[in-house]
């Protein structure tokens, strides 16, 4: 079979209407992730014994297993086991959310940790409560050094979602999968979901790397 790429014109509507699902459950699950990282990884770097149990007990089990384990999990085995039904969407986006919470708090532990403990000690001394030396003086130095690896765990998280198809979330690759299945122009209709990706991924490395330009350490 000769390759048309033409058909990808025909397709495009379909395909970007996956992409913006994809974009969709990225945004919202990071969001997440991120509410859900920093607090497990402020309770990791500065939690008491219980807190920094509870919060390592969570990011190593959700590290090690697999994204694609945890959102069947969620979608079929909760309903089982806590009779809590959630439709692929919010399974997805959960997934999301839990599974980039793990990366981002050991990110913001590292970050914070880094932070030169005289800092936090000259905070103390000038009398601030500790949760205001966190958010003025320590927050801000350690929130510079978090924007290089949160933007790989951005990249990494959006690929992820490709993985949803196995619950029928009707994402970017499962668009693309339904297409190819209607007319079996794999070579043209997997290209432009590859490109749509790149694009994606691509536009999200350059305002990171802005961002990291703006807010560089000097």
């Amino acid at each position: 079979m000769e390759t048309d790429w033409s058909v990808i014109f025909d397709y495009l509507p379909a395909l970007l209407a996956g992409a913006k699902t994809t974009v969709y459950i990225t945004i919202l699950g990071l969001v997440g992730g991120m509410v859900l990282g920093t607090l497990a990884g402020l309770m990791r770097a500065y939690g008491g014994w219980l807190l920094n149990a509870i919060a390592f007990v969570y990011i190593e089990a959700i590290r090690g297993t697999p994204i694609v384990v945890q959102v069947m999990f969620l979608y079929f085995a909760l309903p089982v086991l806590a009779d809590i039904r959630i439709d692929p969407m919010s399974a997805a986006i959960l997934a999301i959310v839990v599974n980039a919470g793990a990366y981002i708090a050991e990110i913001v532990r590292g970050a914070f940790l880094s932070i030169s403990k005289g800092l936090t000690e000259a905070g103390l001394a000038i009398g601030l409560p500790h949760w205001k030396v966190l958010l003025y003086i320590v927050g801000p130095l350690a929130f510079r050094r978090l924007i290089p690896p949160l933007g790989n765990q951005f990249i990494v998280s959006l690929k992820d979602t490709s993985l949803f198809i196995v619950i029928g979330v009707g994402e970017l690759t499962r668009t693309g999968q339904e297409i190819m299945a209607s007319n079996f122009r794999a070579v043209e209709i997997w290209t432009a979901v590859a490109i749509i990706y790149l694009i994606m991924t691509g536009t999200l490395t350059l305002i990171l790397r802005v961002t990291e330009k703006r807010m560089r350490i000097l």
